[in-house]
């Protein structure tokens, strides 16, 4: 349903007295700000869009998939993900959580 659609049946609802003013502005607010917030949806796409590598991977593929993501070469991510696994081994467990939740492609 379109947003003109939604707001023509929060004006209907008010016109029959289903609806209070205040009801109204409240309904009225809440779908203006839906559509606000829609313009985040490339970022979340990205997000969602995110796979762990089949053909550029040398454990679980996360550095290939996250090199496909952001334009990087993927021996940027290991060397990052290596420099993290030497301090306190935040880096393993960064993968490691990335190769259990991120699906493959």
């Amino acid at each position: 349903m379109t947003l003109s659609d939604e707001l023509s049946k929060l004006a209907e609802l008010r016109a029959s007295g289903a609806l209070t003013e205040d009801e109204f502005a409240r309904a009225k607010a809440g779908l203006l700000n839906a559509q606000g917030t829609r313009a985040e949806e490339p970022v979340v796409a990205a997000v969602n869009a995110f796979r762990r590598s089949r053909s550029d991977r040398w454990l679980g593929g996360v550095c290939g998939g996250m090199a496909r993501s952001t334009g990087a070469e993927s021996w940027v991510w290991r060397l990052i993900f290596a420099i993290l696994f030497i301090f306190a081994g935040a880096g393993l467990l960064v993968y490691v959580l990335l190769w259990i939740f991120v699906p493959s492609e």
